[in-house]
């Protein structure tokens, strides 16, 4: 769905304005806020051309490099990142500042979007520039992050209490819960350098800096949380591995004693099978009952055996 939004202030409160138009007509210093959801390249274009700025393609958005994803010129900073959806798809978001308003780019509905716009109009007197606006967004996107992280340790947890049904379900169940925790991981990292760089830059207010470091200490203690939860897949597929084992070796110890078990018998009846003149073979019916007591007491030693070792 295409939406384009613009948030100014106006008697001590926030509006909203749909109107391109509208942005033409009214001073720039009025808007801290200019949001767009999968709005069409032309919108794109006037704003680019009224606003003096740059609108990253996707492509752009989405390079890995740090130095496209932190930009910062004499009066812009630029911001790309990756924020995750519920189905753990990659959403590219990008934020440009330019003389304290915020433009946001972006394709999907983002829920952490939608909690800032709460927030915004919950308390306007605590956004008067788009900074604070991002911290917001960030903050908020931390703490779904945070979230979603959790419901990951829970699986992490119920996989946990089953591990020892060891089967090829829940190997690939570790290794999606492995990807999906260095998804985090990654996207943490972003929000960690986009963060400490703004820490670094003149262009953001004074009083945002206390709410930076609050963020690097939240970013930090997400990062802590994540690594815990790989660890913990680790030290399951190691587990996993060794309950494997087990099994294998319990399937291999079967088989071996069976083998074991049938080999005298074998022996004997081999022996006894020879075209040769065996003395046993005088004795008629008492010789085959002699070898056959003859296997029957090998089996029985043998299982005997087994059992003081402890094998069985």
């Amino acid at each position: 769905m295409s939406e384009f939004k613009l948030f100014y202030h106006r008697d001590e409160a926030i509006k909203v304005s749909r109107s391109l138009e509208f942005l033409k007509k009214t001073p720039t210093d009025q808007f801290f806020w200019i949001d767009l959801n999968n709005v069409d390249e032309e919108v794109e274009a006037q704003l680019e051309d009224f606003l003096k700025i740059y609108i990253q393609e996707e492509e752009e958005m989405i390079e890995i490099e740090t130095s496209s994803r932190y930009i910062e010129t004499r009066d812009t900073l630029v911001v790309n990142a990756n924020f995750l959806m519920n189905n753990y798809e990659k959403s590219p978001v990008s934020f440009i500042l330019k003389n304290d308003i915020l433009i946001s780019v972006r394709n999907e509905e983002l829920g952490s979007f939608t909690e800032t716009v709460k927030k915004v109009f919950a308390s306007p007197e605590n956004y008067p520039t788009g900074y604070h606006v991002f911290l917001t967004l960030l903050e908020t996107r931390i703490e779904y992050d945070a979230d979603m992280i959790e419901e990951i340790t829970r699986e992490i947890t119920h996989l946990s209490n089953s591990i020892q049904d060891a089967d090829e379900d829940a190997l690939l169940e570790i290794k999606n819960l492995q990807e999906r925790t260095m998804l985090f991981r990654e996207n943490t990292i972003d929000k960690q350098r986009a963060v400490s760089n703004m820490l670094r830059s003149n262009l953001v207010p004074n009083d945002l800096r206390p709410k930076l470091t609050i963020l690097i200490k939240d970013i930090n203690s997400l990062l802590e949380h994540i690594r815990f939860s790989f660890d913990r897949l680790d030290y399951l597929q190691d587990t996993f591995l060794g309950f494997l084992n087990i099994e294998q070796n319990k399937t291999i110890k079967i088989f071996t004693i069976v083998t074991v078990i049938f080999m005298p018998p074998t022996l004997i009846s081999s022996v006894y099978g020879m075209n040769f003149d065996i003395p046993e073979l005088r004795l008629g019916v008492w010789g085959y009952i002699l070898s056959l007591c003859l296997m029957a007491t090998s089996v029985i030693a043998i299982l005997i055996f087994f059992r003081k070792k402890k094998y069985l």
